[in-house]
């Protein structure tokens, strides 16, 4: 069992990089966002759309919070729990203008050297009606 000062230190980790992903200078840098996201990254869209790494590092610097001086995604309740060692699962929300959606994301740590990266995300629109 990995002593829980070492579980709290993965999961600080594991929300660093979700939050470096929310980042307008890091979304639209594919040399940083390939650092953040697992090469057996898969992601399900709040638009139902599976996405892959290479489609993800193609598309996300086109995506809505990329702009410094615009609507960005502000993320509230992150929480996560150590699945295994090297493996982290965080749950949060977010609003961007005026969307909702509670997301969810696995991060993993396969090495040192290449450090904490998202393998798993999945965001789910929140519907008006559960304001």
């Amino acid at each position: 069992m990995i002593p829980r000062s070492d579980e709290a230190n993965e999961v600080e980790e594991a929300i660093r990089g979700e939050l470096r992903l929310m980042d307008p200078g890091v979304r639209t840098s594919r040399e940083e966002a390939s650092q953040l996201l697992d090469p057996e990254f898969v992601e399900v869209g709040a638009s139902g759309r599976r996405w892959s790494y290479e489609e993800m590092l193609a598309a996300l610097p086109a995506m809505p919070g990329n702009a410094a001086e615009g609507p960005r995604y502000v993320p509230s309740g992150m929480t996560g729990v150590v699945l295994a060692p090297g493996v982290v699962h965080l749950t949060y929300e977010t609003e961007i203008e005026g969307r909702r959606a509670r997301r969810s994301s696995v991060w993993r740590r396969v090495d040192e050297e290449a450090g904490w990266r998202m393998y798993y995300h999945q965001a789910t629109p929140i519907p008006p009606q559960d304001d």
